[in-house]
């Protein structure tokens, strides 16, 4: 179905579209894809991907969602690590019956640590926002990003080099300290997370860059992306974005330097969602059931809002395009509606313009557009996967009519037509 390509998985919303039950399916024996590895290639210990598959349920953070099919998982240069809670992890999985989850994983050495510091500044930071607070999820996410660009910061490497964290994990305390020291947050003492990460050391494989065409050369490499391009740190809508590219640049530079070819998966929902403060065009009460999202103190509320294909192909453009789409809740019962087009005041807009790479200021403009945005809804006629693919011009190759990996077809036909015209290198 796939060819030979390698496949990357990206969210085409807010993110919660369902890339870890599309992930799940694609390492599974069920798709028989010959899948070697899954790669992260974005964020960090804040992803929330559910899977449930087998009468298990798992929330995979930082483990690939093909865990359970067995599928190691490879942590590459651009995810943020957080040894800690990856540790909890593993013995969440050991709980479902994976053996030795660890033995699943391999890290980058080259990949930034998220460390308790980093998270309780982050907390810190937003308690201090008030109302004002940006949606984080309170895991440390920006603090470990942004730190890293003015400063040595730590990575997994130096989980080897005892004497190399301490130093490094001094210097970030007493950066913080200001912030942390008259808040309500506290961590761990120094020494303890020197030994903490000892362990990790020892426990999981620390890599070097070489590890993505050795396992290449073992089979297909399903890249795992997190968040959703609508909160990519450049592409987004800015201030309420991550500190993370979440469109498949990166994805895209990794497969690139092995010399391999991919495809692009967007994932969506039959409906928008988002946690937390930003803008939601189409937002309604549609109290539709979700039992593995809700309200979270630093996120904030958990959003639903009608169909969006502006936004959906605004997601497609920044993303260089995509080659297919995933589309997962078509089980949600009723009839479903879908923007049109919005009221401005400045007057009817039907497409979202792309800036420049890297330009917040166009990406603010863009939050202040859509912020006083009103949606010209309408009813979607007939079936809503058919009905995305004509209006993002891609064709749909998955779709998920519940939770469970039994839930998911593939649309062999579609995928077959659409590779035999625009399959293409990663080259950008």
């Amino acid at each position: 179905m796939f060819g030979a390509d390698h496949l990357v998985v990206v969210d085409l919303g807010f993110g919660d579209a369902g890339k870890g039950a599309t992930v799940d399916w694609l390492c599974s024996a069920e798709a028989d894809l010959g899948v070697a590895a899954v790669v992260r290639f974005n964020g960090g210990a804040q992803a929330a991907h559910n899977v449930v598959a087998d009468g298990r349920h798992h929330t995979f953070a930082q483990f690939g969602s093909g865990t359970f099919s067995g599928v190691p998982t490879w942590l590459s240069r651009h995810m943020l690590v957080e040894p800690i809670v990856l540790a909890a992890e593993s013995e969440q999985l050991a709980a479902l019956g994976v053996g030795d989850p660890l033995g699943l994983l391999a890290v980058d050495e080259r990949a930034l640590l998220t460390t308790p510091i980093h998270i309780a500044a982050n907390r810190a930071r937003e308690d201090a926002r008030g109302s004002s607070r940006h949606g984080s999820c309170g895991r440390g996410i920006g603090e470990t990003a942004w730190y890293a660009l003015e400063h040595d910061a730590p990575t997994v490497a130096d989980c080897r080099m005892p004497n190399v964290l301490r130093a490094k994990l001094d210097r970030l305390a007493a950066h913080y300290d200001r912030l942390v020291g008259p808040s309500a947050h506290g961590y761990e003492s120094i020494d303890a997370m020197v030994a903490m990460y000892g362990d990790f050391a020892r426990a999981v494989r620390i890599t070097g860059g070489e590890e993505l065409a050795r396992a290449a050369h073992r089979g297909r490499l399903v890249f795992e992306g997190a968040q959703g391009v609508l909160l990519d740190e450049w592409r987004g809508l800015h201030p309420h974005t991550t500190w993370s590219t979440v469109e498949p640049r990166n994805a895209r530079a990794m497969i690139r330097e092995i010399g391999g070819t991919a495809k692009v998966l967007g994932v969506t929902r039959t409906y928008m969602t988002r946690h937390g403060a930003g803008p939601l065009p189409t937002e309604a009460p549609l109290r539709i059931p979700e039992p593995h999202n809700g309200t979270g103190h630093y996120q904030g509320a958990f959003r639903q809002g009608h169909l969006d294909p502006i936004l959906l192909r605004y997601a497609v453009d920044v993303c260089g395009g995509v080659d297919g789409l995933v589309v997962n809740h078509l089980d949600v019962p009723g009839t479903l509606c879908a923007a049109q087009a919005y009221g401005t005041p400045s007057g009817r807009l039907t497409e979202l313009v792309p800036g420049r790479w890297r330009d917040l200021e166009h990406q603010q403009q863009l939050t202040d557009q859509l912020s006083c945005a009103t949606p010209v809804l309408a009813p979607i006629d007939g079936d809503p996967a058919t009905w995305l693919a004509e209006r993002l011009r891609v064709p749909v190759v998955l779709t998920g009519h519940g939770p469970d990996r039994r839930d998911r077809t593939a649309v062999a036909e579609s995928w077959r037509a659409h590779g035999a015209s625009r399959t293409r290198a990663v080259a950008r």
